[in-house]
């Protein structure tokens, strides 16, 4: 059986794994803080839907937006995040990325944060 797991890796390469519940993203007080000025406090939320084994993101009506392979996402919307994604907090960039190994191995989703 595989297991599919998210990491966020920053430009230095360190890693930050992706739980399975939901996170905060932002500035402040957040279980992922991005130290931007073009990132709100409390920016968007990641959650991950169980039954589809998927990452889903959501602004929080930020007022420098969150944007998924270049495109605005609509406030309080949940966008699915799929393999090669460029997701961007304001004007930090992230990218999804997933490594296959063998069945015994996890797989390995990497969000790589510029």
């Amino acid at each position: 059986m595989s297991v599919t797991s998210w990491f966020l890796v920053s430009a230095s390469g360190t890693r930050h794994r992706l739980p399975r519940e939901m996170i905060f993203v932002g500035r402040e007080d957040c279980e992922l803080m991005l130290q931007s000025r073009s990132v709100d406090k409390q920016h968007a939320v990641i959650n991950y839907n169980q039954t589809t084994d998927q990452h889903l993101v959501k602004d929080l009506g930020s007022l420098n937006g969150t944007f998924v392979n270049d495109l605005r996402i609509p406030d309080q919307t949940y966008i699915s995040l799929k393999l090669n994604d460029i997701i961007r907090f304001g004007y930090d960039i992230l990218q999804t990325l997933n490594f296959s190994t063998p069945v015994e191995m996890h797989r390995l989703s990497v969000i790589y944060v510029y």
